[in-house]
């Protein structure tokens, strides 16, 4: 499964979500993004999915890291973006948790195994 995940800056923080009850590795925080639909670029991918979940407007998305990972019951293959411009306020709606925290904040807390290998690397860009 190809998915899309974008790394949301503003000011220094990233925004994270909390993965809510009832969909599949509950409670994980992660990188918000999705899976992509046939027809899709990765780029479109990201934007839709944020403009679904976040109801925000990507403007300017730089490639950053790509993993692949396997758990027990699916394959993803995780094209991770900075999104260094966007419009709208972030809004949870799909149910989860949002919040604007720091690459250090980020080390106490439980990503999903695929994104936690890369938040140790995490640093704002650079314009």
């Amino acid at each position: 499964m190809q998915v899309a995940a974008g790394v949301i800056w503003q000011k220094g923080r990233f925004l994270a979500a909390r993965r809510p009850e009832g969909k599949a590795r509950a409670g994980y925080w992660e990188f918000p993004g999705g899976k992509q639909e046939p027809g899709e670029n990765i780029r479109q991918t990201l934007v839709r999915e944020l403009r679904e979940e976040l109801d925000i407007l990507c403007l300017a998305v730089l490639p950053w890291r790509r993993v692949l990972h396997e758990y027990p019951d699916l394959r993803v293959d995780v094209h991770f973006m900075h999104v260094l411009e966007f419009t709208g306020l972030p809004k949870p709606k799909d149910g989860q948790i949002l919040r604007w925290i720091t690459p250090e904040e980020a080390c106490a807390l439980p990503f999903l195994p695929a994104d936690a290998p890369l938040v140790g690397e995490l640093r704002p860009p650079r314009p």
